[in-house]
């Protein structure tokens, strides 16, 4: 795939979320962003995705990236402010602890200890570029502070 194109991923299997959890670290987004619809078992969320897979300048590129999560019978959260759509948060990583199969919890995991879980009844996921990609304000930068 060329690191031109926009991304288009989907995870249908445990061992196909690595690849969207990588395409997706350190991604940006409002919790405002965040939609549960519960009727329709999805929940979907809009973020500035750091485009890891084109190596362009010091800065790299950011692009508007979309998540849905289909399947989805329960959605829970633990230190995401509730109510507090203009909060950000910067997503870590997607892990899934298996459950009855095909089902699970889907965990999206964010900066500061803010975690989503997401009761699945079987791993249906899709990653869609949605923008064209900006200059990016900074690399994120994942060393640990040395004093």
């Amino acid at each position: 795939m060329s690191a031109d194109r926009p991304l288009r991923l989907i995870a249908e299997s445990e061992d196909d979320l690595p690849v969207l959890s990588a395409a997706l670290q350190d991604a940006a987004g409002q919790l405002g962003d965040f939609v549960y619809e519960p009727k329709a078992r999805r929940f979907t969320i809009a973020l500035n995705r750091f485009r890891w897979e084109a190596e362009k300048g010091r800065r790299g590129e950011r692009v508007r990236a979309a998540l849905q999560i289909n399947s989805v019978l329960e959605a829970s959260s633990q230190r995401l402010k509730q109510g507090a759509s203009d909060a950000v948060v910067s997503l870590l990583a997607m892990t899934f602890e298996p459950g009855e199969a095909p089902g699970g919890v889907l965990l999206l995991t964010f900066a500061g200890g803010g975690a989503l879980r997401l009761s699945v009844e079987c791993m249906d996921v899709t990653l869609v570029d949605i923008s064209a990609p900006w200059t990016a304000a900074r690399r994120p930068d994942h060393r640990e502070a040395h004093t």
